[in-house]
Protein backbone atom coordinates (compact mmCIF):
# COMPACT_ATOMS: atom_id res chain seq x y z
CA UNK A 1 0.00 0.00 0.00
CA UNK A 2 1.21 3.15 -0.75
CA UNK A 3 1.68 6.14 1.60
CA UNK A 4 -1.30 8.28 0.42
CA UNK A 5 -3.61 5.03 0.81
CA UNK A 6 -2.47 4.26 3.65
CA UNK A 7 -3.09 7.80 5.06
CA UNK A 8 -6.92 7.91 4.01
CA UNK A 9 -7.19 4.49 5.76
CA UNK A 10 -5.55 6.26 8.74
CA UNK A 11 -8.05 8.68 8.29
CA UNK A 12 -10.87 6.80 8.07
CA UNK A 13 -10.26 4.58 11.20
CA UNK A 14 -9.51 7.38 13.55
CA UNK A 15 -12.99 8.92 11.98
CA UNK A 16 -14.74 5.95 12.94
CA UNK A 17 -13.18 5.44 16.33
CA UNK A 18 -13.79 9.41 16.86
CA UNK A 19 -17.74 8.72 15.65
CA UNK A 20 -18.44 5.97 18.20
CA UNK A 21 -17.02 7.91 21.12
CA UNK A 22 -18.80 11.34 20.34
CA UNK A 23 -21.75 9.38 19.61
CA UNK A 24 -21.28 7.16 22.69
CA UNK A 25 -20.51 10.27 24.92
CA UNK A 26 -24.08 12.50 23.42
CA UNK A 27 -26.20 9.38 24.93
CA UNK A 28 -25.60 10.47 28.54
CA UNK A 29 -25.87 14.14 27.38
CA UNK A 30 -29.47 13.80 25.42
CA UNK A 31 -33.27 14.36 27.02
CA UNK A 32 -35.23 11.55 26.39
CA UNK A 33 -33.26 8.35 27.99
CA UNK A 34 -31.80 7.72 24.82
CA UNK A 35 -29.91 4.65 26.39
CA UNK A 36 -32.77 3.65 27.91
CA UNK A 37 -33.70 0.14 26.32
CA UNK A 38 -29.86 -0.75 27.09
CA UNK A 39 -29.88 -0.33 30.94
CA UNK A 40 -34.15 -0.62 31.53
CA UNK A 41 -34.68 -3.49 29.32
CA UNK A 42 -31.57 -5.41 28.55
CA UNK A 43 -29.50 -5.23 31.31
CA UNK A 44 -32.63 -7.09 33.49
CA UNK A 45 -32.78 -9.33 30.98
CA UNK A 46 -29.70 -10.18 31.36
CA UNK A 47 -29.35 -10.45 34.40
CA UNK A 48 -32.33 -12.45 35.34
CA UNK A 49 -31.11 -15.18 32.80
CA UNK A 50 -27.73 -15.30 34.72
CA UNK A 51 -28.89 -15.56 38.07
CA UNK A 52 -31.63 -18.25 37.29
CA UNK A 53 -34.42 -16.28 36.76
CA UNK A 54 -36.52 -16.10 33.16
CA UNK A 55 -34.96 -16.41 30.40
CA UNK A 56 -36.85 -14.39 27.95
CA UNK A 57 -37.46 -16.45 24.30
CA UNK A 58 -36.78 -19.75 26.41
CA UNK A 59 -38.99 -19.62 29.73
CA UNK A 60 -41.14 -16.86 28.35
CA UNK A 61 -42.80 -15.15 25.08
CA UNK A 62 -40.18 -12.18 23.99
CA UNK A 63 -40.43 -9.93 21.28
CA UNK A 64 -37.33 -10.14 19.64
CA UNK A 65 -35.52 -13.20 18.21
CA UNK A 66 -33.99 -15.74 20.85
CA UNK A 67 -30.10 -14.75 19.75
CA UNK A 68 -30.63 -11.48 20.59
CA UNK A 69 -30.01 -12.32 24.41
CA UNK A 70 -26.36 -13.20 23.28
CA UNK A 71 -25.08 -10.04 23.20
CA UNK A 72 -27.07 -8.87 26.01
CA UNK A 73 -25.25 -11.24 28.06
CA UNK A 74 -22.18 -11.04 26.93
CA UNK A 75 -21.89 -7.27 27.79
CA UNK A 76 -23.35 -8.07 31.23
CA UNK A 77 -20.38 -10.53 31.56
CA UNK A 78 -18.11 -7.73 30.33
CA UNK A 79 -19.51 -5.05 32.52
CA UNK A 80 -18.85 -7.02 35.66
CA UNK A 81 -15.24 -5.61 36.47
CA UNK A 82 -16.40 -1.98 35.85
CA UNK A 83 -19.29 -2.34 38.80
CA UNK A 84 -17.25 -1.29 41.46
CA UNK A 85 -16.46 1.54 40.28
CA UNK A 86 -19.47 2.92 37.63
CA UNK A 87 -22.41 0.85 39.53
CA UNK A 88 -24.38 -1.77 37.23
CA UNK A 89 -26.42 0.73 34.94
CA UNK A 90 -23.18 2.80 34.28
CA UNK A 91 -20.75 -0.42 34.03
CA UNK A 92 -23.55 -1.81 31.77
CA UNK A 93 -23.37 1.29 29.61
CA UNK A 94 -19.76 0.80 29.01
CA UNK A 95 -20.02 -1.73 28.57
CA UNK A 96 -22.52 -2.23 25.74
CA UNK A 97 -21.07 0.89 23.84
CA UNK A 98 -17.80 -1.49 24.07
CA UNK A 99 -19.29 -4.05 22.28
CA UNK A 100 -20.78 -2.54 19.26
CA UNK A 101 -17.65 -0.66 18.84
CA UNK A 102 -16.13 -3.45 18.53
CA UNK A 103 -18.36 -5.09 16.44
CA UNK A 104 -18.48 -2.41 14.12
CA UNK A 105 -14.68 -2.12 14.00
CA UNK A 106 -14.61 -5.88 12.67
CA UNK A 107 -17.28 -5.28 9.90
CA UNK A 108 -15.43 -1.97 9.15
CA UNK A 109 -12.37 -3.70 9.00
CA UNK A 110 -13.32 -6.21 6.71
CA UNK A 111 -14.93 -3.28 4.72
CA UNK A 112 -11.79 -1.29 4.14
CA UNK A 113 -9.09 -4.32 4.18
CA UNK A 114 -5.48 -4.01 3.21
CA UNK A 115 -6.22 -1.49 0.52
CA UNK A 116 -9.23 -0.10 -0.28
CA UNK A 117 -10.53 0.86 -3.80
CA UNK A 118 -12.43 4.47 -3.65
CA UNK A 119 -16.03 2.56 -3.34
CA UNK A 120 -15.17 1.03 -0.36
CA UNK A 121 -13.54 4.41 1.20
CA UNK A 122 -16.91 6.38 0.46
CA UNK A 123 -18.88 3.48 1.67
CA UNK A 124 -16.77 3.92 4.98
CA UNK A 125 -17.46 7.66 5.03
CA UNK A 126 -21.02 7.32 4.74
CA UNK A 127 -20.63 3.93 7.47
CA UNK A 128 -19.36 7.12 10.04
CA UNK A 129 -21.48 9.85 8.81
CA UNK A 130 -24.53 8.37 9.49
CA UNK A 131 -23.46 7.00 12.75
CA UNK A 132 -22.85 10.60 13.62
CA UNK A 133 -26.08 12.16 12.27
CA UNK A 134 -28.61 9.20 13.52
CA UNK A 135 -27.00 10.00 17.39
CA UNK A 136 -26.84 7.55 20.41
CA UNK A 137 -29.96 5.87 19.07
CA UNK A 138 -26.92 3.98 15.96
CA UNK A 139 -25.57 2.72 19.60
CA UNK A 140 -27.61 1.81 22.06
CA UNK A 141 -30.04 -0.25 20.63
CA UNK A 142 -30.24 -4.20 19.46
CA UNK A 143 -29.99 -3.27 15.86
CA UNK A 144 -26.64 -1.45 16.15
CA UNK A 145 -24.71 -5.13 16.70
CA UNK A 146 -26.92 -6.80 13.67
CA UNK A 147 -25.78 -3.73 10.94
CA UNK A 148 -22.06 -4.88 11.10
CA UNK A 149 -23.17 -8.88 11.01
CA UNK A 150 -25.13 -7.84 7.76
CA UNK A 151 -21.93 -5.49 6.25
CA UNK A 152 -19.84 -8.02 6.74
CA UNK A 153 -22.60 -10.77 5.02
CA UNK A 154 -22.63 -8.84 2.16
CA UNK A 155 -19.36 -8.21 0.89
CA UNK A 156 -19.09 -11.96 1.07
CA UNK A 157 -22.36 -13.19 -0.60
CA UNK A 158 -19.97 -13.10 -3.81
CA UNK A 159 -16.64 -14.92 -2.43
CA UNK A 160 -17.83 -16.51 0.32
CA UNK A 161 -21.51 -17.12 -0.42
CA UNK A 162 -22.69 -20.28 1.92
CA UNK A 163 -20.67 -18.22 4.74
CA UNK A 164 -22.42 -15.13 4.16
CA UNK A 165 -25.94 -16.37 3.94
CA UNK A 166 -24.96 -18.44 7.32
CA UNK A 167 -23.81 -14.78 9.14
CA UNK A 168 -26.94 -12.93 7.69
CA UNK A 169 -28.85 -15.57 9.15
CA UNK A 170 -27.76 -15.55 12.70
CA UNK A 171 -28.91 -11.39 12.02
CA UNK A 172 -31.74 -12.27 11.68
CA UNK A 173 -32.22 -14.85 14.70
CA UNK A 174 -31.04 -11.27 16.68
CA UNK A 175 -32.99 -8.76 14.53
CA UNK A 176 -35.57 -9.77 11.84
CA UNK A 177 -34.46 -7.47 9.21
CA UNK A 178 -31.24 -9.06 7.77
CA UNK A 179 -33.25 -11.55 6.59
CA UNK A 180 -34.70 -9.18 3.86
CA UNK A 181 -31.40 -9.63 2.54
CA UNK A 182 -31.22 -13.28 2.77
CA UNK A 183 -34.18 -12.99 0.71
CA UNK A 184 -32.36 -10.37 -2.08
CA UNK A 185 -29.53 -12.78 -1.98
CA UNK A 186 -31.85 -16.01 -2.70
CA UNK A 187 -33.50 -14.05 -5.51
CA UNK A 188 -29.81 -12.06 -7.02
CA UNK A 189 -27.14 -14.69 -5.82
CA UNK A 190 -25.98 -17.36 -8.54
CA UNK A 191 -25.14 -19.67 -5.36
CA UNK A 192 -28.77 -19.93 -4.34
CA UNK A 193 -28.96 -23.69 -3.03
CA UNK A 194 -25.47 -23.33 -1.23
CA UNK A 195 -26.73 -20.49 0.30
CA UNK A 196 -30.44 -21.90 1.16
CA UNK A 197 -28.73 -24.49 2.66
CA UNK A 198 -26.57 -22.52 5.04
CA UNK A 199 -29.09 -20.42 6.14
CA UNK A 200 -31.85 -23.63 6.63
CA UNK A 201 -28.56 -25.63 8.98
CA UNK A 202 -28.13 -21.82 11.26
CA UNK A 203 -31.90 -21.80 11.85
CA UNK A 204 -32.15 -25.71 12.35
CA UNK A 205 -29.37 -25.42 15.12
CA UNK A 206 -31.04 -22.79 16.53
CA UNK A 207 -34.19 -23.83 17.00
CA UNK A 208 -33.03 -27.39 17.98
CA UNK A 209 -30.53 -25.07 20.92
CA UNK A 210 -33.58 -23.68 22.25
CA UNK A 211 -36.14 -27.15 22.49
CA UNK A 212 -32.80 -28.42 24.17
CA UNK A 213 -32.64 -25.44 26.68
CA UNK A 214 -36.70 -25.99 27.65
CA UNK A 215 -38.12 -23.74 24.60
CA UNK A 216 -41.45 -24.47 23.20
CA UNK A 217 -44.34 -22.26 22.28
CA UNK A 218 -41.65 -19.20 22.83
CA UNK A 219 -39.62 -20.66 19.84
CA UNK A 220 -41.97 -18.63 17.61
CA UNK A 221 -42.83 -16.26 19.81
CA UNK A 222 -41.65 -12.80 18.40
CA UNK A 223 -43.97 -13.62 15.70
CA UNK A 224 -47.12 -13.89 17.24
CA UNK A 225 -45.66 -10.73 19.76
CA UNK A 226 -45.52 -8.64 17.00
CA UNK A 227 -48.74 -9.37 15.85
CA UNK A 228 -50.75 -7.65 19.17
CA UNK A 229 -48.56 -4.40 18.51
CA UNK A 230 -51.04 -1.40 18.40
CA UNK A 231 -49.42 1.44 15.68
CA UNK A 232 -46.86 3.01 17.26
CA UNK A 233 -46.81 7.12 17.22
CA UNK A 234 -43.56 7.08 15.05
CA UNK A 235 -44.80 4.26 12.22
CA UNK A 236 -45.67 6.06 9.07
CA UNK A 237 -49.03 4.58 8.89
CA UNK A 238 -49.82 6.74 12.27
CA UNK A 239 -48.93 10.05 10.86
CA UNK A 240 -51.98 11.05 9.90
CA UNK A 241 -53.59 9.84 13.57
CA UNK A 242 -50.71 12.40 15.05
CA UNK A 243 -52.42 15.57 13.15
CA UNK A 244 -55.62 14.37 14.64
CA UNK A 245 -53.77 14.57 18.22
CA UNK A 246 -52.92 17.68 17.44
CA UNK A 247 -56.51 18.37 16.82
CA UNK A 248 -57.39 16.91 19.76
CA UNK A 249 -58.80 14.33 17.83
CA UNK A 250 -56.46 11.20 19.13
CA UNK A 251 -54.48 10.16 22.32
CA UNK A 252 -50.99 9.12 22.70
CA UNK A 253 -50.95 6.40 25.37
CA UNK A 254 -48.13 4.43 26.58
CA UNK A 255 -48.56 0.63 26.59
CA UNK A 256 -46.70 -0.92 29.34
CA UNK A 257 -46.96 -5.03 27.67
CA UNK A 258 -44.84 -3.15 24.75
CA UNK A 259 -42.95 -0.71 26.68
CA UNK A 260 -44.07 1.70 23.18
CA UNK A 261 -46.22 4.89 22.99
CA UNK A 262 -49.42 4.10 20.41
CA UNK A 263 -52.17 5.94 18.98
CA UNK A 264 -55.57 5.83 20.55
CA UNK A 265 -58.16 7.21 17.88
CA UNK A 266 -60.94 6.48 15.58
CA UNK A 267 -59.59 4.26 12.89
CA UNK A 268 -56.41 3.57 14.47
CA UNK A 269 -56.87 -0.35 15.08
CA UNK A 270 -57.89 -0.94 11.52
CA UNK A 271 -54.98 0.96 10.10
CA UNK A 272 -52.83 -1.66 12.08
CA UNK A 273 -54.44 -4.54 11.62
CA UNK A 274 -54.44 -3.74 7.86
CA UNK A 275 -50.33 -3.26 7.71
CA UNK A 276 -49.55 -6.53 8.07
CA UNK A 277 -50.80 -8.31 5.30
CA UNK A 278 -49.84 -5.21 3.47
CA UNK A 279 -46.10 -5.60 4.62
CA UNK A 280 -46.89 -9.30 2.81
CA UNK A 281 -48.00 -7.83 -0.28
CA UNK A 282 -45.32 -4.96 -0.65
CA UNK A 283 -42.46 -7.42 -0.10
CA UNK A 284 -43.96 -10.02 -2.58
CA UNK A 285 -44.33 -7.75 -5.13
CA UNK A 286 -40.60 -6.27 -4.48
CA UNK A 287 -39.74 -9.72 -4.18
CA UNK A 288 -41.22 -10.90 -7.40
CA UNK A 289 -40.18 -7.85 -9.56
CA UNK A 290 -36.82 -8.99 -8.39
CA UNK A 291 -37.06 -12.54 -9.48
CA UNK A 292 -37.98 -11.22 -13.21
CA UNK A 293 -34.84 -9.30 -13.32
CA UNK A 294 -32.70 -12.20 -11.64
CA UNK A 295 -34.49 -14.61 -14.79
CA UNK A 296 -33.82 -11.95 -17.26
CA UNK A 297 -29.70 -12.46 -16.23
CA UNK A 298 -29.36 -9.33 -14.06
CA UNK A 299 -26.03 -8.64 -12.95
CA UNK A 300 -25.56 -9.50 -9.18
CA UNK A 301 -23.68 -6.17 -8.58
CA UNK A 302 -26.78 -3.91 -10.33
CA UNK A 303 -29.53 -6.25 -8.70
CA UNK A 304 -28.93 -7.28 -4.94
CA UNK A 305 -28.65 -3.80 -3.68
CA UNK A 306 -31.64 -2.16 -4.82
CA UNK A 307 -33.53 -5.46 -4.13
CA UNK A 308 -32.27 -5.09 -0.52
CA UNK A 309 -32.53 -1.36 0.04
CA UNK A 310 -36.48 -1.93 -0.97
CA UNK A 311 -37.41 -4.79 0.76
CA UNK A 312 -36.15 -2.86 3.96
CA UNK A 313 -37.66 0.14 2.93
CA UNK A 314 -41.06 -1.35 2.68
CA UNK A 315 -40.43 -3.40 6.00
CA UNK A 316 -40.31 0.09 7.85
CA UNK A 317 -42.73 1.92 5.54
CA UNK A 318 -45.49 -0.61 5.98
CA UNK A 319 -44.96 -1.82 9.76
CA UNK A 320 -46.88 -0.86 12.53
CA UNK A 321 -43.87 0.14 14.58
CA UNK A 322 -41.70 3.24 13.67
CA UNK A 323 -38.99 2.91 16.31
CA UNK A 324 -36.00 5.34 15.59
CA UNK A 325 -33.14 2.26 15.53
CA UNK A 326 -35.27 0.97 12.00
CA UNK A 327 -33.25 3.60 10.18
CA UNK A 328 -29.98 1.45 11.26
CA UNK A 329 -31.82 -1.17 8.81
CA UNK A 330 -30.82 1.20 6.21
CA UNK A 331 -27.25 1.39 6.99
CA UNK A 332 -25.60 -1.92 5.93
CA UNK A 333 -28.06 -1.42 2.36
CA UNK A 334 -26.29 1.19 1.46
CA UNK A 335 -23.02 0.38 2.22
CA UNK A 336 -23.16 -2.65 0.03
CA UNK A 337 -24.85 -0.62 -2.36
CA UNK A 338 -22.13 1.90 -2.17
CA UNK A 339 -19.18 -1.20 -2.52
CA UNK A 340 -21.34 -2.55 -5.60
CA UNK A 341 -22.67 -0.19 -7.76
CA UNK A 342 -21.24 3.18 -6.67
CA UNK A 343 -22.74 5.66 -9.08
CA UNK A 344 -26.30 4.98 -9.04
CA UNK A 345 -25.82 4.52 -4.92
CA UNK A 346 -25.57 8.45 -4.26
CA UNK A 347 -29.61 9.57 -4.63
CA UNK A 348 -30.64 6.98 -2.04
CA UNK A 349 -27.48 7.80 0.19
CA UNK A 350 -28.01 11.48 0.64
CA UNK A 351 -32.08 10.41 1.36
CA UNK A 352 -30.64 8.23 4.38
CA UNK A 353 -28.43 10.54 6.14
CA UNK A 354 -31.36 12.79 5.90
CA UNK A 355 -32.92 10.26 7.20
CA UNK A 356 -30.70 10.22 9.90
CA UNK A 357 -30.63 13.82 10.66
CA UNK A 358 -34.14 13.97 10.81
CA UNK A 359 -34.52 11.16 13.19
CA UNK A 360 -32.22 11.90 15.73
CA UNK A 361 -34.23 15.48 15.41
CA UNK A 362 -37.67 13.42 16.54
CA UNK A 363 -35.60 10.96 19.19
CA UNK A 364 -34.51 11.94 21.28
CA UNK A 365 -34.04 15.90 20.70
CA UNK A 366 -37.90 16.55 20.28
CA UNK A 367 -39.52 13.49 21.76
CA UNK A 368 -41.40 15.34 24.68
CA UNK A 369 -42.49 18.10 22.02
CA UNK A 370 -43.80 14.80 19.99
CA UNK A 371 -45.30 12.78 22.98
CA UNK A 372 -47.19 16.53 23.92
CA UNK A 373 -48.15 16.55 19.73
CA UNK A 374 -47.13 19.66 19.47
CA UNK A 375 -47.02 21.27 15.96
CA UNK A 376 -42.90 21.24 15.20
CA UNK A 377 -42.15 17.98 16.12
CA UNK A 378 -44.89 16.38 14.34
CA UNK A 379 -44.08 18.02 11.36
CA UNK A 380 -40.62 16.89 11.70
CA UNK A 381 -41.87 13.45 11.80
CA UNK A 382 -44.02 13.45 9.15
CA UNK A 383 -41.26 15.03 6.99
CA UNK A 384 -39.14 12.06 7.98
CA UNK A 385 -42.19 9.90 7.52
CA UNK A 386 -42.73 11.02 3.90
CA UNK A 387 -39.11 10.83 3.39
CA UNK A 388 -39.33 6.95 3.54
CA UNK A 389 -42.02 6.55 1.20
CA UNK A 390 -39.55 8.70 -1.27
CA UNK A 391 -37.08 6.49 -0.15
CA UNK A 392 -39.38 3.17 -1.13
CA UNK A 393 -40.24 4.73 -4.23
CA UNK A 394 -36.39 5.66 -5.47
CA UNK A 395 -35.71 1.96 -4.67
CA UNK A 396 -38.51 0.48 -6.49
CA UNK A 397 -37.37 2.87 -9.14
CA UNK A 398 -34.10 1.81 -9.11
CA UNK A 399 -35.46 -2.16 -9.20
CA UNK A 400 -37.04 -1.46 -12.19
CA UNK A 401 -34.26 -0.33 -13.81
CA UNK A 402 -31.91 -2.93 -13.29
CA UNK A 403 -30.76 -3.97 -16.67
CA UNK A 404 -31.03 -7.46 -18.04
CA UNK A 405 -28.52 -9.45 -19.44
CA UNK A 406 -31.06 -11.32 -21.71
CA UNK A 407 -34.23 -9.33 -23.49
CA UNK A 408 -37.57 -10.66 -22.86
CA UNK A 409 -39.22 -11.89 -25.35
CA UNK A 410 -41.80 -10.16 -27.45
CA UNK A 411 -44.41 -11.17 -30.23
CA UNK A 412 -43.63 -10.39 -33.65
Amino acid sequence: MNPARTGRVVVLWCAFLLVHLVTAWTGWLYPSQPMGDVVLVYEPWASSALSGGAIVGVTETWVYPQLGLVPMLVAKVAAAPLVPLLGVAGAYLVAWAVLVTAVGALAFGVLLGRSPTRPRRAAAWFWCAAVLLLGPIAMYRLDALTVPIAVIGGLWLASRPAVAAALLTVGAWIKIWPGALVLAALVAGRERIRMLLAAAAVTAAVIVGLLLLGADAEVFGFLTEQTGRGLQIEAVAATPFLWMAVAGAARIEYSFEILTFQIRASGAEAVSTALTPLMVLVVGAVTALAVVKALRGAAFARLFPPSALTLVAALIVTNKVGSPQFQTWLLAPLILWIVFDGPRSRIPAVIVLALCGLTCLIYPLAYDALLGAEPLAVALLTARNLLLVVLLVVGIRALARVPSARPSRTRK
